[in-house]
């Protein structure tokens, strides 16, 4: 081979590294596709992954996708201009990743759910808010219809990306979810027809997908998406396209408008012990606004800690059924007035 021609060669392979690497510049909005599930598993989530990374490819956004709840830091989040809970189900982030999330959209971040988004982090209700509302029911669960069947949708907000291109009563299949603790301050896009399907909670007025302003970000829920058809079907693509634009709005985080206060590491707390020795099977603990804690015991005792005094003593005591000398009889768990 000739010095020019290896020399060509090596200008090629600097040429082709340079637009790999600047096919996604500084300015390129980036989105993490989100999938962790603790319940139930849609067999659709392969197929949404894959339809949200070509949606991305065709329209200058770069799709990161995971399982993994640990990313959840504002080192990792900071890099993204939107999260997409991707038909996530049940309790996937703990307290921490909860917090750095909360500051996440704080900081000005957006949030898209899709479907079972809603069947999610039930004890969270700063999420509950975010995503609109929480799964309550959907057919099949509690009649003997198919979960999955034909509806009509009705259009009730055309003036927005995410429906302006749909018809004003949208024939399609899914599976449809009933909604509770709606979120009022949703801005509906799409109902509906209860009379077109069969099965389900009845809501009355019953949206299906919605978008706000929420905490200083963006969020966008669509009730779609429980099948792997849907992640090929042209309209729903471009309702879920939309969708994201919205969420990913103008790609600035300032985290200097977070409120929410990142969680300490574990390893900065300390463990002062208040007492030690003087408890028989403690069930339950209240703290009290001067700082006292009542402690009951499964045997019956009330225990007062007095704070200022750094002391416990009993307070009261239940005569309460707790044991029994009779064979096969358990008196394990106490409670229930004795000679009532």
């Amino acid at each position: 081979m000739t010095p020019i021609c290896s020399t060509y060669r090596i200008v090629l392979l600097l040429v082709c590294t340079l637009f790999v690497f600047s096919s996604c510049s500084e300015e390129d909005a980036r989105i993490l596709v989100f999938s962790k599930t603790a319940g139930f598993y849609h067999a659709s989530i392969p197929d949404g992954v894959e339809a949200i990374q070509k949606l991305g490819s065709e329209h200058g956004f770069a799709v990161d996708t995971t399982m993994d709840a640990g990313i959840f830091t504002e080192e990792n989040l900071q890099q993204y201009a939107a999260v997409v809970f991707l038909n996530t189900t049940g309790d996937v982030l703990d307290h921490f990743q909860e917090t750095e999330f909360e500051r996440f959209i704080q900081a000005g971040g957006g949030f898209v759910g899709v479907h079972s988004a809603a069947d999610t982090e039930y004890h969270w209700g700063w999420y509950g808010r975010l995503v609109g509302g929480y799964f309550s029911d959907h057919p099949g669960i509690n009649d003997p219809h198919p979960n999955v069947q034909p509806g009509v949708l009705e259009v009730v907000n055309r003036d927005r990306p995410a429906t302006e291109f749909l018809p004003e009563r949208w024939e399609r299949t899914d599976e449809w979810y009933s909604y509770k603790e709606m979120y009022n301050k949703v801005n509906v896009l799409m109902t509906i027809d209860e009379d077109s399907y069969q099965g389900g909670i009845d809501m009355g007025y019953h949206p299906i997908a919605w978008y706000h302003e929420y905490d200083g970000g963006r969020a966008f829920y669509t009730g779609l998406g429980h099948t792997s058809e849907s992640y090929e079907e042209e309209e729903f693509l471009n309702h879920l396209l939309k969708g994201i634009e919205y969420a990913i709005g103008n790609n600035r985080l300032d985290y200097s408008k977070a409120k929410t206060e990142s969680a300490p590491e574990e390893n900065r707390f300390t463990k002062t012990p208040l007492s030690i020795g003087e408890f028989y099977e403690p069930t339950e603990m209240a703290i009290l606004p001067n700082l006292d804690v009542l402690i009951a015991q499964r045997r019956g005792e009330i225990l007062i800690y007095k704070n200022e005094q750094d002391a416990l003593t009993r307070a009261g005591y239940l005569d309460v059924y707790h044991e029994t000398d009779v064979e096969n009889v358990n008196a394990e768990e106490g409670g229930g007035w004795n000679g009532r």
